[in-house]
């Protein structure tokens, strides 16, 4: 190979490379911002929608886009005035069981703080209009290879008190894993 045709190659692949970044940052997924969602109703309020005792449903997608798991978790929401707790017990498509306890503290102009003891340090979040962003660090559990993940978490409120949940999960920048779920108030 020559000198010339390498460099050329080199640079197309570096082109290509920083073009697949830039749509990615500046107009997928991560390019959204909660005040995208300023003007938009109904407007979420996590003291009441993440209240009580909450019906979880969702699958969670490969790097290549295939579904890799399923699962239904029980949730169960408590508030005392800005702090809450929000206890979730997942049961996945593979018959594991996990568990996880956020805590929540809601401060002014709609942010968020939120800690579980999978969660590095602590996630921070904004809610605006009828949408919440959630960006944490998590460990995986062991069984599942203990790796790091950065998540953005997307929560957006239905006109029926549906609240549709999308989530990415990232390790070095790259997509790793997706999360689509709905989280709804049990039924009676």
């Amino acid at each position: 190979m020559t000198p010339t045709l390498f460099l050329g190659l080199a640079l197309g692949l570096a082109c290509a490379l920083a073009l697949a970044w830039l749509v990615t940052r500046r107009m997928g997924f991560e390019a959204q911002v909660p005040a995208d969602y300023a003007a938009t109703s109904p407007a979420i309020d996590l003291r009441q929608h993440l209240d009580g005792p909450l019906l979880c449903e969702g699958v969670i997608y490969g790097p290549l886009g295939r579904v890799k798991s399923r699962f239904v978790a029980r949730m169960e929401g408590k508030w005392a005035g800005a702090r809450g707790v929000l206890t979730e017990r997942f049961h996945y498509d593979s018959g594991t069981v996990q568990h996880r306890v956020w805590t929540l503290s809601l401060g002014n102009e709609g942010s968020i703080r939120a800690t579980a003891p999978d969660v590095l340090g602590e996630g921070q979040g904004q809610a605006q209009g009828s949408a919440v962003r959630l960006c944490y660090r998590i460990r995986l559990p062991d069984e599942a290879g203990g790796h790091v993940l950065s998540v953005t978490d997307w929560m957006y409120l239905l006109e029926n008190g549906t609240i549709m949940n999308r989530s990415q999960f990232r390790k070095f920048g790259i997509k790793v894993a997706e999360l689509v779920a709905t989280m709804r108030k049990a039924p009676a």
